[in-house]
């Protein structure tokens, strides 16, 4: 994603997203969570649309805390249809809903989401779709890349001159 280096700083969108996040090691289950649903919710649409509508998104999906978002019922379901903050997509949602319970089974197989990737890491892309496609549903190619390169699991979030890279390089040495 060498062009977002180059189109993504100043933008005041973009821009506090790639400059302080994209690319960045994540570990809290929360902000992996809420990641996986970003990406989820971009597929087939605009970045720049997603990263508008995160903050309501993230008061739709109260914060993107697992547990709650897993025992999501009908009701809440079309609630958030009926949200015009969000992006209505029927199969985005229950996708996110039903992901948020398989993050929930990896606790008790694995610890938890942050310690079920470090299971499988390193990778490659290929093979994280396909470890992905088993586990989580609406996982296609481009959902499960873009979130790895976003959570510093991934190589090419950034170009290896753009001083993003040499922060994230500098938090990895640390």
């Amino acid at each position: 994603m060498s062009g977002y280096c180059d189109t993504a700083p100043g933008h005041p969108v973009h821009g506090p997203y790639h400059d302080h996040e994209y690319g960045f090691p994540v570990r809290d289950e929360q902000v992996l969570f809420e990641r996986l649903a970003l990406e989820i919710f971009q597929a087939g649409l605009s970045w720049l649309i997603v990263l508008k509508k995160r903050p309501t998104m993230n008061a739709a999906f109260h914060g993107f805390a697992v547990d709650v978002v897993a025992a999501f019922g009908e009701a809440d379901i079309e609630r958030l249809l009926n949200d015009a903050g969000i992006i209505r997509n029927r199969r985005k949602i229950l996708a996110i809903i039903e992901n948020a319970r398989r993050i929930q089974a990896l606790r008790q197989t694995h610890g938890g989401l942050a310690a079920w990737l470090d299971a499988h890491h390193p990778r490659d892309k290929a093979d994280w779709v396909k470890l992905f496609r088993q586990h989580f549903v609406f996982m296609g190619g481009e959902v499960v890349g873009e979130f790895l390169m976003s959570i510093g699991l991934l190589p090419g979030a950034h170009r290896p001159d753009c001083p993003v890279c040499q922060q994230i390089a500098q938090i990895r040495r640390s």
